[in-house]
């Protein structure tokens, strides 16, 4: 298994990186994929000359690999730019298509952006916006589900894994209640796909949302898996491209380093999934164990194999972070899309967690490099870093 080498730390020790969710290293393979394709192999798929013709044996290829890693048909991959317009086409793209029969739209309260925000603008638009609740662990409730179908729906969004906290959602028993609804549903696989099993038969969803860059495979390349049956309306016009549903002439390059990223994913899927897992449990016991006020966050057993999240109290995440930073150990704090954004975490506030006990949130997601070994150092480093924040913050001090 080969990647892209990773830097060391500012101070010269050993980078420890943990923020794989965020953006994780390129398969050497996927990039040496790439670099051929963007060094002699231009030609667009849609031209009938030779090059054309080879630059659609590579979409067609890379197209197979990637339904391969979820269970579908090459028909069904729509490719995109990133996790985040595939779920914009799906939202606005099956919602329009069945406004005639519903104007409603189901999503859980954990929602990516990426969905919660596409789904506000529809609910500008005359949409019905409806949040699932969740549990303290992040599960969406299938009765609460069950109750909402009742009133109908245009399209439910539900995703695999929720990426700040690690919980697996029940997407199995959702999806089956939402078909006896004759209510399509799509889920954000971003999380999951290449890091555990993603079968489109056996979720049973009507669309679902993949990138490239957390399975090894270079960002700026994605897909919508939309098999034949569910409706939906393009966004970007222009062409024939995607089934027209995605018009512009498709990133060569990078899809193909996708779809060699997704063959390999799938073949080591268990393998990874068993190496990472044991790193995610010594996480998961020994900060809580070593460390006085540190809480687990999402759900204890359905998580994801390579996450691990806390809250921290009498401490902020942005210093803590920093602080690890300096020591070479790369994590992160919530969501990459919110922790600039100067807000609190929604995905906090959904399972219960008080404002202030969220401010300390800390997220550590595990990749290819990763050693048993770096949780000694990870242990080690924070200690004293959260009691050095903790004597600087006046809540500690009073209490």
């Amino acid at each position: 298994m080969l990647y892209i080498a990773m830097t060391e730390s500012k101070n010269g020790g050993k980078e420890i990186y943990m923020d794989h969710i965020a953006a994780a290293p390129v398969r050497r393979e996927a990039a040496e994929a790439m670099a051929a394709l963007l060094l002699d192999g231009f030609g667009n798929p849609q031209s009938v000359h030779g090059r054309g013709q080879a630059a659609a044996e590579v979409l067609g290829r890379a197209r197979e690999q990637v339904a391969a890693l979820v269970g579908a048909e090459a028909w069904d991959v729509i490719f995109t730019a990133t996790g985040s317009e595939a779920n914009n086409l799906a939202l606005k793209g099956i919602a329009p298509a069945r406004k005639k029969k519903s104007n409603r739209i189901i999503i859980s309260a954990i929602e990516h952006h990426s969905i919660m925000n596409p789904a506000k603008t529809l609910a500008k638009d005359g949409y019905e916006l409806v949040l699932l609740p969740v549990d303290s662990h992040g599960l969406v409730s299938p009765a609460s589900l069950d109750a909402e179908l009742a009133k109908g729906a245009a399209i439910v969004s539900i995703m695999h894994a929720n990426t700040e906290i690690g919980t697996i959602e029940p997407v199995a028993e959702l999806a089956a209640i939402c078909r006896k609804a004759d209510v399509p549903m799509h889920s954000d696989a971003w999380g999951t796909a290449g890091v555990v099993p993603v079968d489109m038969a056996t979720l049973g969803v009507s669309a679902l949302s993949i990138a490239a860059q957390n399975f090894g495979g270079p960002p700026g390349a994605a897909a919508l898996i939309l098999p034949k049956g569910t409706p939906a309306r393009g966004m970007i016009e222009g062409g024939v491209q995607e089934r027209g549903l995605r018009a512009g002439q498709e990133n060569i390059p990078a899809i193909a380093g996708m779809g060699v990223a997704a063959e390999l994913a799938l073949k080591e899927l268990e393998s990874n999934a068993a190496r990472v897992r044991p790193i995610r449990d010594a996480l998961l016991r020994r900060l809580p164990a070593e460390i006085d006020r540190v809480i687990v966050t999402g759900h204890p057993e359905q998580r994801l194999p390579n996450h691990a999240s806390f809250c921290v109290e009498y401490i902020e995440g942005e210093g803590m972070l920093l602080f690890l930073d300096q020591k070479g150990i790369r994590a992160a704090s919530g969501s990459a899309c919110t922790s600039k954004a100067l807000k609190g975490s929604y995905v906090l506030e959904a399972i219960g967690v008080e404002t202030a006990l969220a401010q300390g949130s800390i997220v550590f997601t595990m990749g290819p490099e990763n050693r048993p070994e770096d949780v000694d150092t990870i242990v080690s480093v924070m200690k004293p870093v959260v009691q050095r924040l903790r004597e600087m913050s006046p809540i500690y001090k009073r209490k």
